[in-house]
């Protein structure tokens, strides 16, 4: 193991997910954990894993960030590197697989498919709308027939005549769920046709107009979920890759792409920020007609980063 290396953090609405990589690219650690509402609270828990898990006097070259939370937790570990999702989980499929021609990637509140061609992304779609096709819907599902989401992934795999579910609206599959339910199809059943309406749903909606051609590169926290790699593949007629680090690729490409940018000193602020109070605040800006709401990171009655303005007034770096 190498005296440094990079730290790759995605912080979204239902995961805080790090990775550290060496200076050669080797993933030397990985942890993907809850945010439980506080993305500030759950990276303060989480960092202190990487501090643990590396030798004494390994250094942190240059940290990356990505995710939905990016700008808030970029200011509150002073990041080298923010980038969108997109980007990150792009730059993590093509490491792995080179010749991916299609990422779909669904995380806890969005889903995205990206267009790889000859090792560069050339176009990509979001759904930002509605939570039908999102993590979120499934853990919320569980939740409501009191079993865990990777019971729910079993039990999709012990359907033998999966029952359309109406997929395309989160309130009307959930009363088509309970409608089946109440007519006496099996849970297996129910929770495998879920599985195959939201990958219709994807499919439909967020690829529209797209190319969706194999090597195909399922990613995010939804790519655990059998059933819905088995809906996948059984609707696309192709199989799908699920990558080594299918869970963290976010933060894996996070740091990769941190590895590559030029650091000559980091700004990264260290792990003690795990034990400081680190709240946030906000104002409005009335210096034009926009009325901006911006947000303060505040370590210790100090302002370290803003962001929410629609001008860089208030926010500077990337």
């Amino acid at each position: 193991m190498g005296k440094y290396g990079y730290l790759g953090i995605d912080v979204g609405s239902i995961s805080t997910n790090l990775v550290v990589i060496s200076d050669g690219g080797d993933v030397l650690f990985q942890t993907y954990g809850r945010v439980d509402g506080d993305p500030i609270g759950s990276l303060q828990k989480t960092l202190p894993a990487v501090r643990d898990a590396l030798p004494g006097g390994f250094r942190i070259a240059g940290a990356g960030v990505t995710g939905s939370a990016r700008r808030l937790i970029g200011g509150v570990i002073g990041a080298d590197v923010v980038k969108n999702e997109i980007s990150a989980h792009a730059r993590a499929a093509i490491q792995l697989h080179p010749d991916v021609r299609t990422i779909f990637e669904i995380g806890g509140q969005d889903s995205k498919v990206t267009i790889v061609r000859e090792g560069v992304v050339v176009d990509f779609a979001m759904n930002l709308v509605c939570a039908a096709g999102t993590g979120s819907f499934l853990d919320s599902q569980a939740k409501r027939l009191n079993i865990s989401v990777e019971e729910l992934s079993e039990k999709a795999m012990l359907s033998r005549n999966p029952t359309g579910i109406a997929g395309r609206c989160t309130v009307f599959a959930e009363s088509d769920m309970i409608h089946k339910q109440q007519v006496g199809h099996s849970q297996e059943d129910i929770i495998m046709g879920l599985c195959r309406a939201m990958a219709r749903n994807f499919l439909s909606n967020v690829c529209s107009g797209k190319e969706i051609q194999p090597p195909i590169v399922l990613q995010g926290g939804i790519s655990a979920n059998k059933g819905i790699r088995r809906a996948f593949e059984s609707i696309l007629g192709t199989g799908l890759i699920i990558p080594r680090y299918n869970m963290v690729m976010g933060a894996y490409g996070a740091a990769l792409i941190a590895s590559e940018a030029d650091i000559a000193t980091s700004k990264y602020r260290g792990y003690d920020i795990c034990s400081r109070k680190i709240t946030t605040r906000s104002f409005i800006c009335g210096d034009c007609p926009n009325d901006c709401e911006i947000v303060e990171v505040v370590d210790r009655d100090t302002a370290i980063s803003r962001s929410g303005g629609r001008c860089r007034k208030w926010e500077g770096g990337s």
